[in-house]
C-alpha cells in the first residue's frame, strides 16, 4: 500500500481499506509525505497525529457491492484519411436503445463519403456525448454504452439523462364540466377591431377621370373563411450536407482556376449497339455481369488517352505532370449527391473487368458505403448525363484532372451516310478541357480518337 501512495508526487485520490470489526477509513492525502496505512479506531499505527488532521482523515460505513469495472464504455469516432480532418455526425440510436456488438450506430458524413459507425460491445445507450449533426473529429469521444445491461430495458444509471414523463391528459369528462373561458374584449386600436361577418361595400366611384382616382382608399379587409389565393406558400430550410459543399466549392474553385472550354463530336452508335445485342448472352454467362454502354466507352477514353497523353496529364504550378497509367473517375449518383470511385489502370483491364468494378462502386454507391479510397485520385472523368435523358451538356473539369467527358442519350436522327439520307441513332460527345494545357488539335484529336474507337471498336483492337 506504502509503495502505491508513494510514486512520484501524485496526488493520492483515495484509499479504501476494510478492517475486521471497524468502520472503513476513507483517507484523501493533501501532501507528498509517505502514508503508512489507513487507521482504524482503536487501530495503533506509527502515523503522527498530527499528519492524521492535516491529511483530514475521516470514517464511514462501506458496504460491499458488485463490482464496476469498464461497465460503461466510451465509443468514438472512426478515424478519417489523411485529406479529412472532421465530419458531420448524424445519429441512427438514441439515448435507451439496446445495441448489438458491431451493430450500426450512425455515420460522421466527410467531404466525399459517409463513413460508419459500429458498436464496439453489446449494450445500452446511456450518453450521446456530441448531437445530431454536430461536427466531430477522427477519435473523438461521441457515445457511451453501459455493457452490463441486457435486453431492451433502457439502463437506469445516475449520470445517465433521465427523461421526463409526460403529464397525463385530462379526462374529458373534466374538460366538458368546466366552460371555456370567455375571449377577453379585444381593445380599441387603430390597426384591429371586430372581424366583419360580410364583406364590405364597395367603394363609391369617382366622379373625375381613372387615372385620378386614389387606389389607397381601397381597402380590403379578409373575412371569416376566406382562403389563401395560390395554395399554401410554404417553406423548409434543411442544412446542406457535407459532401454537397465539397461538391460546391469544387466546382466553384475549377471555373475560377481552369480556363474551360467545351468541344462537341456526334457519335453514331449503330455499331456499338449492335455488337453489344449479338453477344450480350455470352457475355454475361461467361462473366457474371452484363455488358453495358459504359465500359466501351470507358475502353475508348483509354485509347485516346494513350493517343494524346497530355489530356492525361495534368498542371503541378509551373510543371506539367504526364502520367503512364490511367485511372478513370466515373461520377455516379448517390442519395447524398454526386460521387465519382475511381476505376484504376484501365489500360489494363478488360470489359469485364470494367463492367464488374462499376457494378460494385454502383452498389456502394446505393447503400453509401463507398470508402475515401474509392475516390481518391483520379486522372481523367465521365460523366454519364444521358441516363437521365440528357442531350446537350458542358461537363465541369473535376479539379486537378484537366479534362472530362460527357455522354447523353442516344437519339435517333437523320444523317448522311455514303450521300444518302438514313436514320442512324446519334449520340452527342462533350469534352470540357483546360486550354491552359491542352490545345484545341489535341482535344478534337482526342474526342475524334474516342468517335472512332466507339463507332468500329476494331481500332482499338488494331491500335490504329
Amino acid at each position: 500500500m506504502a509503495g502505491m501512495l508513494t510514486q512520484g508526487r501524485r496526488v493520492v485520490p483515495q484509499i479504501f481499506r476494510r478492517f475486521s470489526g471497524y468502520s472503513a477509513i476513507c483517507c484523501r492525502a493533501k501532501s507528498s509525505r509517505q502514508v503508512h496505512h489507513a487507521l482504524g479506531a482503536g487501530q495503533k499505527t506509527d502515523f503522527p497525529l498530527a499528519e492524521y488532521q492535516k491529511t483530514k482523515i475521516w470514517s464511514r460505513n462501506f458496504h460491499v457491492a458488485s463490482v464496476y469495472y469498464q461497465e460503461i464504455q466510451e465509443v468514438k469516432s472512426p478515424g478519417f484519411s489523411e485529406s479529412i480532418s472532421e465530419g458531420d455526425i448524424r445519429w441512427d440510436k438514441a439515448v435507451g436503445d439496446f445495441v448489438q456488438e458491431d451493430e450500426l450506430l450512425g455515420e460522421v458524413e466527410t467531404d466525399k463519403t459517409g463513413v460508419a459507425i459500429h458498436s464496439p460491445c453489446a449494450g445500452v445507450i446511456v450518453e450521446l456525448l456530441v448531437e445530431d449533426g454536430a461536427t466531430v473529429t477522427a477519435h473523438q469521444p461521441i457515445m457511451k454504452i453501459d455493457t452490463s445491461a441486457k435486453g431492451d430495458a433502457p439502463a437506469k444509471k445516475a449520470d445517465a439523462p433521465v427523461s421526463e414523463k409526460p403529464k397525463p391528459a385530462a379526462e374529458p369528462a373534466q374538460d366538458q364540466a368546466k366552460p371555456a373561458p370567455e375571449a377577453p374584449p379585444a381593445k380599441s386600436s387603430g390597426s384591429s377591431g371586430p372581424i366583419p361577418t360580410s364583406p364590405p361595400p364597395p367603394p363609391p366611384v369617382p366622379k373625375g377621370p381613372m387615372s385620378s382616382y386614389p387606389t389607397s382608399s381601397v381597402k380590403v379587409t379578409p373575412f371569416e373563411g376566406s382562403a389563401p389565393q395560390g395554395g399554401a406558400r410554404t417553406e423548409t430550410r434543411t442544412k446542406m450536407t457535407r459532401i454537397r459543399q465539397k461538391t460546391a466549392q469544387r466546382l466553384k474553385e475549377s471555373q475560377n482556376t481552369c480556363a474551360a472550354l467545351t468541344t462537341f463530336q456526334e457519335c453514331d452508335m449503330s455499331n456499338l449497339m449492335e455488337w453489344r445485342k449479338t453477344y450480350k448472352d455470352q457475355f454475361e454467362k461467361k462473366h457474371g455481369v452484363k455488358l453495358g454502354m459504359m465500359s466501351p466507352f470507358i475502353k475508348a477514353a483509354a485509347f485516346a488517352l494513350k493517343n494524346q497523353p497530355v489530356v492525361n496529364a495534368v498542371i503541378d504550378g509551373n510543371e506539367i505532370i504526364y502520367r503512364d497509367y490511367i485511372d478513370v473517375s466515373v461520377a455516379v449518383a448517390a442519395p447524398k449527391g454526386l460521387v465519382v470511385p475511381v476505376i484504376r489502370n484501365v489500360e489494363t483491364l478488360s470489359y469485364a473487368d470494367v463492367e464488374k468494378a462499376i457494378l460494385e462502386y454502383g452498389e456502394k454507391a446505393k447503400k453509401n458505403m463507398l470508402a475515401i479510397e474509392d475516390m481518391e485520385g483520379g486522372t481523367f472523368s465521365i460523366s454519364n448525363g444521358g441516363v437521365f435523358g440528357s442531350l446537350y451538356g458542358t461537363p465541369i473539369i473535376n479539379q486537378p484532372q484537366s479534362a472530362i467527358l460527357g455522354i447523353h442519350t442516344i437519339k435517333k436522327r437523320p444523317v448522311v451516310v455514303n450521300d444518302q439520307i438514313v436514320i442512324r441513332p446519334i449520340m452527342i460527345l462533350a469534352l470540357t478541357y483546360d486550354h491552359r494545357l491542352i490545345d484545341g488539335r489535341e482535344a478534337v484529336t482526342f474526342l475524334m480518337d474516342i468517335k472512332r474507337a466507339i463507332e468500329d471498336p476494331r481500332v482499338m483492337l488494331l491500335d490504329v
